[in-house]
């Protein structure tokens, strides 16, 4: 799954929203439907995101890359699939080297296998560097042997407004322990978020982040979305 990004589509009227598929997973029930133009993923009746934009995302997995100061083939861990744009985004860049998404959602890979939202993402999947995951992004962080060079977090709607509970942990002392272990050297961690959080920024700096900066992403109204950059020790 991935977080819960608006539409930047406002005040556009599409008709009523079609179901295309609905599904009973482990985490409740996840829905994709077509509303015009856009598709969308809804979670236990909540809006998560569409296919309106995706500056965000693109952001995301830029700014990780950015910090990486020209680091050959990094290898990168996306965790959440969403709609697709961060994965996407990232084959579509040959500097990437290894591409690993986690997505604890099978309806959410099938989409994107087999479904409309292949659209987006069919070449990305079919690039010799992407690598597919089907589990949950605390359980792989805490269990995973593999190593990256960049870690880009869209899971929630941010450190202090998560999908579902059991991702709190993530974003503590210890959650952010365990992303440290899965990075390099020198690697970069960056968290989407729906606002700012300096909780979040001393929660990093405390579990011995450096470089703990926030980039802001334009939105239409209200406060700007976000994206938390860090960096490993080396």
């Amino acid at each position: 799954m991935t977080a819960a990004h608006e539409s930047t589509d406002h005040g556009i009227d599409h008709g009523t929203p079609l179901v295309l598929d609905r599904r009973e997973g482990p985490y409740g029930e996840v829905v994709l439907r077509r509303h015009g133009e856009l598709l969308q993923i809804i979670a236990n009746g909540c809006f998560l995101m569409d296919t309106s934009d995706g500056r965000s995302e693109r952001l995301l997995v830029d700014a990780a890359y950015a910090a990486l100061d020209g680091r050959p083939a990094p290898a990168v861990l996306i965790g959440g699939l969403g709609v697709g744009f961060s994965l996407a985004h990232a084959a579509a860049d040959r500097r990437w080297g290894r591409i690993t998404v986690v997505e604890r959602e099978a309806a959410v890979i099938d989409w994107h296998r087999a479904g409309p939202l292949s659209a987006l993402s069919a070449v990305a999947l079919a690039d010799p560097r992407t690598e597919m995951v089907k589990t949950d992004l605390v359980t792989f962080v805490n269990e995973t042997c593999a190593t990256f060079d960049a870690l880009c977090l869209d899971i929630d709607n941010g450190p202090g407004w998560t999908v579902t509970e059991g991702n709190d942990g993530l974003y503590s002392a210890a959650g952010l322990a365990s992303c440290a272990r899965v990075l390099r050297p020198g690697g970069v961690l960056a968290v989407w978020s729906a606002e700012p959080s300096p909780e979040f920024e001393r929660t990093l700096r405390n579990a011995g982040f450096q470089q703990v900066r926030t980039e802001e992403i334009p939105v239409a109204r209200g406060v700007p979305d976000v994206v938390h950059l860090a960096v490993r020790p080396g």
